[in-house]
């Protein structure tokens, strides 16, 4: 009897081990978010003036929609852009895809900043390659504070 019982507290420790190990991983996967650098909302005038320190960076700014302009990319892809204006400053945004905003939403833009980029012979400045443009007028109004 006395095997039994050294035995019993030892396949238990082995089974809190092998839960150990499998749940640690999983759990240091789904903090990774947290520890990782966040994005939060960054002003149009802060970003301008900074550009060197924003550029190919993950930004989220806002503004209101002006001078859409609709284009197709070098693979054919239908692809848009406007200026995204606040009460400070302006950047040109650019995005694939259908046009899903209208002249004059307020939206939510969330993509990578360039200072500048050289398109042919042309330099762009201050532009962002939209990942998400979200308009403000259609976010579900339990989300917003």
């Amino acid at each position: 009897m006395a095997r039994r019982s050294n035995i019993q507290p030892q396949l238990q420790l082995t089974r809190t081990v092998r839960f150990v190990i499998l749940v640690f991983p999983l759990l240091a996967f789904m903090a990774m978010p947290w520890l990782g650098h966040t994005t939060s909302l960054q002003e149009i005038t802060e970003i301008l003036s900074h550009p060197e320190q924003y550029d190919r960076q993950d930004v989220i700014v806002t503004g209101e929609v002006t001078n859409i302009q609709l284009a197709t990319n070098r693979e054919g892809q239908p692809a848009y852009g406007f200026l995204l204006k606040s009460h400070a400053g302006t950047l040109k945004v650019i995005s694939l895809g259908q046009v899903e905003v209208r002249e004059g939403d307020q939206v939510i833009v969330e993509g990578v900043f360039s200072h500048h980029r050289q398109s042919g012979r042309t330099i762009i400045y201050n532009e962002i390659k939209a990942l998400s443009i979200k308009p403000m007028n259609r976010l579900n109004p339990d989300l917003v504070g």
